[in-house]
């Protein structure tokens, strides 16, 4: 982290005593989800990882259920065109993670024998798997003991640990080395993990903190600096109304629905904006989502 920044203590943490909080916490509190069921193989914690990525829980659940069901392992989304993935994907938002899971169904058929791989450089390797989802398979799927630094982990750490109210844009190199120092033993490194992201996610939130029932409230160094404002200037949200990912997803949606082959003027009516609508089509079909056929028909990735 940056050094320049105030911070409320040079004490050092009582990570053993923080551990034993959250995890306490953890197993009273924690929320059931399918992909943290001991059943749960790598293969539906690395798709459960990629819906997740900007997406909330509850969107994520039907759809993770249904796909699961219908492709429970890499082998059987890779025997399907592209297209039947983002068919499947429905209304998830940013479909080309349907493309890159698609994708690394069949590099984990063709090159590792049909298996997630434990070793983190290897989950790098494949499409759409960053440091977070990596060490995220590695651990949840493995237990092996690295840094999960998810949005709500480093919020967490940035508020309890370093008295700030949000985390750098970035991970940075000291803000790493501070989450791997906190992890505790093997034993304990991926529990650890899921409950922070899981206090995160319920309790420490981004917007309303629920300060008073948080069991860490009393190591919360930001708590104890009165709780400072974030510094700089507050991130806009983005708007979706009218962009070109609402055109995107209107298209996509007229393809999706289709059982067959889509007509031009189909797509025409999706979108009133000519200028709009050509231009999100042809970034669909530079993504690889949707392919031309003759006749001026439209098609999902085969």
């Amino acid at each position: 982290m940056d050094d320049a920044r105030p911070t409320v203590s040079r004490t050092p943490v009582d990570a053993g005593r923080l551990h034993d909080i959250c995890l306490a916490w953890y197993e009273a509190n924690a929320r059931i989800l399918p992909w943290r069921e001991v059943t749960a193989t790598a293969w539906h914690v690395l798709v459960s990882e990629l819906m997740l990525q900007q997406t909330p829980v509850s969107r994520v659940l039907p759809v993770y259920a249904a796909w699961v069901e219908r492709w429970p392992s890499p082998a059987d989304l890779a025997r399907v065109p592209a297209g039947e993935a983002v068919r499947a994907w429905g209304r998830l938002g940013y479909p080309r993670r349907a493309l890159r899971l698609h994708a690394c169904a069949r590099i984990l058929t063709e090159r590792h024998d049909g298996r997630v791989p434990d070793d983190v450089a290897q989950l790098r390797a494949l499409p759409g798997v960053g440091d977070y989802t990596a060490a995220a398979v590695a651990s949840f799927a493995y237990g092996q003991r690295h840094a999960v630094l998810d949005t709500n982990v480093r919020r967490v750490l940035s508020r309890v640990v370093a008295g700030r109210a949000v985390p750098s844009p970035t991970v940075s190199v000291a803000e790493r080395r501070l989450a791997e120092s906190l992890l505790p033993d093997r034993d304990r490194a991926a529990r650890w993990s899921v409950a922070v992201m899981e206090l995160g996610a319920l309790v420490c939130t981004a917007r309303t903190p629920h300060c008073t029932t948080c069991p860490v409230r009393s190591q919360c160094r930001w708590r104890a600096a009165g709780y400072p404002a974030a510094e700089g200037a507050a991130r806009r949200s983005q708007s979706y109304a009218g962009t070109d990912r609402q055109c995107r997803g209107r298209l996509l949606a007229v393809l999706r629905d289709s059982s067959g082959p889509v007509d031009k003027h189909r797509l025409d009516q999706a979108w009133d904006d000519d200028v709009q609508r050509e231009r999100s089509l042809d970034s669909l079909l530079v993504d690889g989502l949707v392919e031309p056929l003759a006749g001026a028909l439209y098609t999902l990735a085969t």
